[in-house]
């Protein structure tokens, strides 16, 4: 499992827009698989999970992307998960880091 979480700086749907291009189109493989959207008063709150193919681990990997949007602060969280063929403990993570990578650049630009 890796993890991303940072608070951020922006506009909340122009972010959400560009880390949802970010992992379509930073694989072949990747495919949005669902998603939340809720709205209470200025509180906004977008959850994507997608799924792609890791060539590495040899199986499917998903990434879990939470954007919250509450009093002019945006919080990120990002997991992935699912990048080991172990029964009893992950020995393969490459597959979970890298998909976790293909949206730093754009945090990068938008971290507080």
């Amino acid at each position: 499992m890796a993890k991303l979480e940072c608070e951020l700086q922006g506009d909340f749907s122009l972010i959400l827009s560009q880390l949802e291009d970010e992992i379509i189109n930073g694989s072949i493989s990747a495919s949005l698989e669902e998603k939340s959207d809720f709205c209470s008063g200025s509180a906004y709150c977008a959850v994507r999970v997608y799924e792609r193919y890791s060539f590495t681990g040899g199986n499917r990997v998903s990434l879990s992307l939470t954007l919250l949007q509450s009093g002019g602060r945006i919080f990120l969280s990002a997991i992935t998960s699912g990048g080991s063929q172990a029964v009893f403990w992950k020995i393969n993570i490459f597959g979970e880091e890298a998909f976790l990578d293909t949206i730093r650049e754009t945090v990068e630009n938008y971290i507080i």
